[in-house]
């Protein structure tokens, strides 16, 4: 093979597109037509000639390949290129798509790479190719390595991320022809790991097509369900959106504004995790009807704004400035809720025609928006994506574990964001649930690692808290501080864990071993270590695979094992504090999980979420099936009743009922009347004359919220009440 290879050193660079006659003698050209059309659209003559060069090298070097339908190998490398021509990359990462399998399936080196096309393209595909000659003592490990390889090779170049995705695309739309259990491994890895950096990357056309093919793989017969009421729904209320569409044209033509208006279809993955995560059922999720609005400039978005809140009544909370206040990806647009004709609710997004390019495209927009002859245009996308990149090179540099360093990663990937301000007026993305340790380290490593304490809205504000949107947040350092161990249980950032352990590892061992054991003192009350019995010693190694005491402690000081998690064996008579609402959280702080608003009376367990603290759980809580059932990731713990009966807490309940006039008004009179207050509300309607009212409302525990519940179903025309969990 490497002799007949070595022909492709003498093809000639010609002033025109027109192709090579090692192109047009291919018997796989028909398949590189729509790949060349492509590249001649966007590329330069001496890019497609490139592009012509790398095909004849791929063309011959999987001459002998079939896929698994028994189609030509050469059809997977073309597909893959088409996709990255079509995000408009550069002549360089096209041929690295075209020859992304080489090095890895054929007789071809990486050195035959570099000699013929060059060190960028070389390494673009040496950080596509996977690890599979590598031997790895499971498939777990080979997996976190491939990743691990993969993302680091995405911090030198993010161009490699980008190809990646194609061909991780193109390998789901050919899912058919592999065996069951490989489907659904594939899928499962598409849903956990790439469409969520497609997602981080803002390349929303991949990451909605990767999700689609990930939920049809892994849950076939759910999704067949569900599109095929997608389907119907949609032409059931073909007229409804039509009539919106009509008003929405009619309002701006009428203010003389120039908009392409569109409806928006809401895929299929996204109503599945919808349903899943708040338990709904499918009509529920299908009564908002998208529209998107394109513009020409950021000016006019916001005159539309004010159209459609003339046009439409707008909800309460329904609105989401992302042109002022971009998404962490880049993403950028006015999202307002509405109520429209006959009480449908109506989600409308207003946006550019170059915000809906990057919304689409991302950070590979970067390659797309060039003036002749200049650089490529760095967007919010490319420079945001470019921060994330430079923090997980330091991920890596202070990550233990392949694991370790894959686990932060996911963690920065599934965050939802919130938005916090320096005194200054400065913004800050953080993740959901980030703490004031969190932001002290977002604005600069030395204020986190010398951070005392945090001002939010003037006001003290103790730094294991959780920060909300919007908040104001003002830093206090004192030069002599140092990171404290138990930050970590707060801290969701990766940044801040990152570095909170590379300084914990940094202290020599004796000095962890001392801070281990001053934690875990500290978490019993002051009981000496040298008081404890040794079966309790013997069964706390055991637990938590440790050959003795030393090493035990230096993991509690470096936040790899809680100390409530050890006391909790060692002492739990220990653990239990009169004055909290709960017992056996160790004086850890904890929140209750939104997805079962657990109440006193039901049974409650505790998730040790990574980096997060505790989570109170229901027992039955569907979230909690997929969790490790691990002494150091579950906690037993229970209701102080002393405490909690002067106490409430927050419940949501689903009330359906047939419409009619004052029926509302009657169930929250009802809610009144049995000494509880409504915290939220919303409602749906149904297909039928049945309409869902969704109500977050406080009760003292389960016996007054059944007092509750009968109050309402003596209401008439309420037909059924549920319990969100």
């Amino acid at each position: 093979m490497g002799e007949t290879l070595n022909t492709t050193a003498d093809i000639a660079i010609k002033p025109s597109e027109a192709p090579s006659e090692e192109v047009l003698h291919s018997p796989n050209l028909h398949y590189y037509v729509h790949l060349r059309e492509c590249v001649c659209s966007y590329l330069d003559p001496e890019g497609v000639i490139a592009v012509d060069k790398a095909f004849v090298v791929a063309d011959k070097a999987h001459s002998q390949q079939r896929r698994a339908s028994g189609e030509p190998y050469i059809i997977h490398p073309i597909a893959v290129a088409t996709l990255t021509a079509k995000m408009h990359l550069d002549a360089e990462s096209v041929q690295a798509a075209l020859l992304h399998d080489v090095v890895e399936d054929t007789d071809i080196s990486d050195h035959f790479l570099e000699e013929h096309f060059g060190t960028a393209v070389k390494n673009l595909v040496e950080g596509v190719t996977k690890l599979d000659k590598l031997k790895f003592s499971n498939y777990r490990d080979a997996q976190t390595e491939n990743y691990r390889k993969m993302i680091l090779a995405m911090t030198q170049d993010i161009r490699v991320i980008l190809i990646k995705l194609a061909d991780r695309t193109h390998n789901m739309r050919t899912l058919g022809a592999l065996r069951t259990d490989k489907r659904k491994r594939i899928a499962k890895e598409t849903l956990d790991i790439f469409s969520p950096i497609a997602n981080r990357l803002g390349i929303s056309e991949l990451k909605s097509e990767l999700e689609e093919l990930g939920l049809a793989a892994l849950y076939p017969m759910r999704y067949r369900v569900l599109k095929a009421a997608v389907t119907k729904a949609r032409n059931n209320r073909r007229e409804i959106i039509s009539g919106i569409m009509d008003a929405i044209r009619i309002k701006l033509k009428d203010a003389g504004i120039q908009a392409r208006v569109r409806g928006r279809e809401k895929h299929i993955f996204s109503i599945y995790t919808k349903m899943v995560r708040k338990e709904l059922q499918f009509n529920e999720i299908m009564d908002v009807y998208a529209f998107r609005i394109i513009l020409n400039d950021v000016d006019t978005c916001y005159r539309v704004l004010g159209q459609m809140h003339n046009l439409f009544k707008p909800r309460p909370n329904g609105f989401k400035d992302y042109i002022a206040i971009p998404k962490i990806n880049g993403y950028q647009s006015l999202h307002t809720s509405l109520i429209g004709p006959h009480g449908v609710p109506i989600e409308i997004q207003i946006r550019t025609e170059f915000m809906d390019q990057i919304a689409a495209r991302g950070v590979a927009a970067h390659w797309a928006y060039k003036e002749s002859g200049s650089e490529p245009v760095s967007t919010t996308s490319q420079r945001n994506a470019q921060r994330w990149l430079k923090n997980l090179a330091n991920l890596q540099k202070s990550a233990a574990t392949s694991t370790e360093f894959i686990e932060d990663v996911k963690t920065d990937l599934f965050s939802d964001a919130i938005y916090i301000f320096t005194p200054e007026g400065k913004i800050y993305n953080l993740p959901k649930g980030a703490t004031p340790v969190d932001f002290a380290y977002a604005v600069h490593t030395d204020i986190g690692q010398h951070c005392i304490g945090a001002l939010v809205n003037h006001h003290s504000f103790p730094l294991s808290h959780r920060l909300e949107s919007g908040q104001t947040v003002e830093i206090i350092t004192n030069p002599n501080a140092n990171p404290n161990a138990i930050w970590l249980s707060s801290v969701v950032t990766s940044k801040a864990r990152s570095k909170i352990r590379q300084y914990l590892k940094g202290l020599r061992s004796q000095e962890c071993e001392l801070i281990g054991r001053r934690l875990l003192i500290n978490a019993l009350r002051g009981r000496r270590i040298e008081d404890i019995s040794q079966d309790s010693i013997n069964r706390v190694l055991e637990q938590f695979g440790k050959p003795d005491l030393k090493s035990l402690f230096v993991d509690v000081a470096v936040g790899n094992i809680l100390t409530v998690s050890v006391a909790k064996i060692i002492a739990p008579d220990l653990l239990d504090d009169s004055s909290l609402p709960l017992t056996g959280t160790g004086g850890i702080p904890y929140v209750f999980a939104q997805c079962c608003m657990p109440i006193p009376g039901d049974e409650i367990i505790a998730h040790v979420a990574s980096g997060r603290g505790l989570v109170i759980h229901n027992k039955n809580c569907r979230n909690l099936l997929a969790t490790e059932k691990s002494p150091s990731k579950l906690l037993k713990v229970g209701w102080n009743l002393a405490v909690t009966s002067s106490l409430t807490f927050n419940t949501g309940i689903i009330i359906e009922y047939e419409r009619r006039q004052g029926i509302m008004t009657e169930i929250l009179n009802a809610i009144d009347m049995a000494s509880s207050t409504v915290q939220s509300i919303s409602s749906e309607q149904n297909d039928d004359n049945t309409s869902l009212l969704i109500l977050t409302i406080t009760v003292r525990d389960r016996l007054h919220l059944a007092g509750v519940i009968r109050r309402i179903k003596a209401i008439p025309n309420v037909t059924k009440i549920t319990r969100k969990r």
